[in-house]
């Protein structure tokens, strides 16, 4: 029985082996294609795969580093109402406008949030003990996620390099599904053509103890393994890039598919008593009664609200207060509702029931990304899903040394890539179909169709090299 052999391989040296057959010419395209793309992205995803992992611990080192400001003490009876603990968190904050308030149940603290011009997109929070009305603490947060937290999402998402930095993460996720798929396909291709060698596409062939194929065999069947994770991770991480993410947001637009708008408008109603919220600063007077955080709290649980929620006031006389509920943890709890709180009505109602699939879907895949989805179980999958893309980069990284030639005549530090030529193998109508769907593709994922550009343009280059130092040498060459 014959064994695939793929460019670039070393050749078989079993004497009883059948001659390898010729690699289809969609064999050599995804070949050279998952050769390249891991060799030049390899490094993005390897960045993307150690901060990834390291964000995987941020709830126990917010905990540790945390932990007095962000749960109580002792657990009491009964909390203190809303208005007390706003009261005890301005005082403790006389700065800025109150933007939200998140009541505190079971170990959690009530956290009282202030908005500040010189804060930027960052918020103020003061955390107060819902049982004593005490103040444990102040943070600067950003989307209630604490200094800690939002210094590893920074460094995930962009190295803390900005816009700048948020190409890396988004060409590595724009590649991914790229070289997941190639990988398997050209695995399978090689393992998968009898039921004897099947059983390889997800156990290494361990009576190979040494070489380019052992390390082949890891590197393909961890990558096996991991696919559908891989492929998850790609596709929600798309969904909030920079170019791709703004893409998949008009399409999600354009589909009527997208998060549902909350209405706020009070139609012909009065303005709820202290409801204003300006914006413009640290203007305290015309701030909000305390007690209506209360008012509107008892309307939201009143409409089935139940859980975690977060309070915002009224952004302008005229409109109506918002409560959200903010359980991420599934079941997760995502309904919204707008209130009156000087009519104690329900002026609006958002439940995530009645999204549009796709964007729960999108919520949904958003927190498993995120490893607070599934709690401690979701931190574990995507810590072995990083860990697990660690080693295959890495064995895809000795493959490539171990394939480079060691004879003294032509001795090279690295491995060849394999043979170009397999565009041209291909038969039109492949071509017809291949080459639209590699422009949207690029046209959906622009830093995947800016680098393949660069691949292509690479790989003419070398050609070209490759041909003029072949015409150089063959006039000269036994025979010529």
């Amino acid at each position: 029985m014959s064994v695939t052999q793929l460019p670039g391989d070393p050749p078989q040296a079993s004497p009883t082996a059948a001659p390898a057959r010729r690699p289809t010419p969609l064999a050599a395209l995804l070949a050279r294609l998952h050769f390249y793309a891991g060799i030049m992205v390899a490094p993005f995803l390897l960045v993307a795969a150690l901060t990834g992992l390291a964000y995987t611990i941020n709830p126990q080192l917010d905990q540790a580093l945390y932990g007095d400001q962000l749960t109580v003490a002792a657990v009491g009876d009964r909390s203190k109402p809303l208005a007390e603990q706003v009261t005890a968190a301005r005082a403790a904050h006389p700065d800025g406008t109150l933007a939200s308030v998140l009541p505190g149940a079971g170990e959690q603290t009530t956290r009282v949030v202030f908005s500040r011009p010189d804060l930027g997109d960052k918020q103020h929070t003061v955390y107060v003990d819902p049982y004593t009305g005490e103040v444990r603490g102040q943070l600067t947060t950003w989307s209630d996620a604490t200094p800690a937290t939002t210094w590893l999402d920074d460094l995930h998402r962009n190295l803390h390099l900005g816009d700048l930095g948020r190409h890396y993460s988004e060409i590595a996720a724009s590649w991914l599904w790229i070289l997941v798929l190639s990988g398997t396909i050209l695995w399978w291709r090689r393992r998968g053509a009898t039921r004897a060698r099947s059983r390889h596409l997800l156990v290494p062939d361990l009576s190979v103890r040494k070489g380019v194929r052992r390390t082949r065999g890891w590197h393909a069947t961890t990558g096996v393994w991991l696919a559908v994770g891989l492929l998850f991770l790609s596709a929600t991480g798309l969904t909030w890039s920079r170019y791709a993410g703004d893409n998949f947001s008009a399409a999600l637009g354009a589909l009527n598919a997208g998060r549902p708008p909350l209405s706020t408008v009070l139609d012909g109603a009065p303005p709820a008593t202290g409801g204003e919220h300006q914006h413009g600063g640290p203007d305290t007077a015309t701030e909000a009664d305390p007690a209506t955080y209360d008012r509107a709290l008892a309307i939201a649980r009143d409409a089935g609200l139940a859980g975690p929620v977060e309070i915002t006031p009224a952004e302008a006389p005229g409109t109506a207060w918002t409560v959200a509920q903010t359980d991420n943890t599934w079941p997760v709890a995502r309904d919204r509702v707008a209130v009156d709180p000087a009519t104690g009505t329900v002026t609006a109602r958002s439940d995530f029931a009645d999204w549009p699939l796709l964007a729960q879907l999108s919520d949904l895949g958003i927190q498993a990304h995120m490893g607070v989805l599934f709690g401690p179980v979701n931190q574990l999958l995507l810590a072995a899903l990083a860990l697990g893309l660690l080693c295959v980069i890495t064995w895809g990284y000795r493959m490539w040394w171990q394939r480079r030639p060691t004879r003294a005549d032509r001795r090279l530090p690295l491995g060849a890539p394999p043979a170009r030529g397999g565009v041209r193998g291909l038969p039109w109508w492949a071509l017809l179909l291949g080459v639209p769907v590699t422009v949207a593709a690029g046209w959906a994922l622009p830093w995947f169709g800016v680098t393949l550009l660069g691949f292509l343009v690479v790989d003419v280059i070398l050609g070209a090299v490759a041909r003029r130092r072949a015409g150089a040498v063959a006039p000269t060459s036994p025979g010529g």
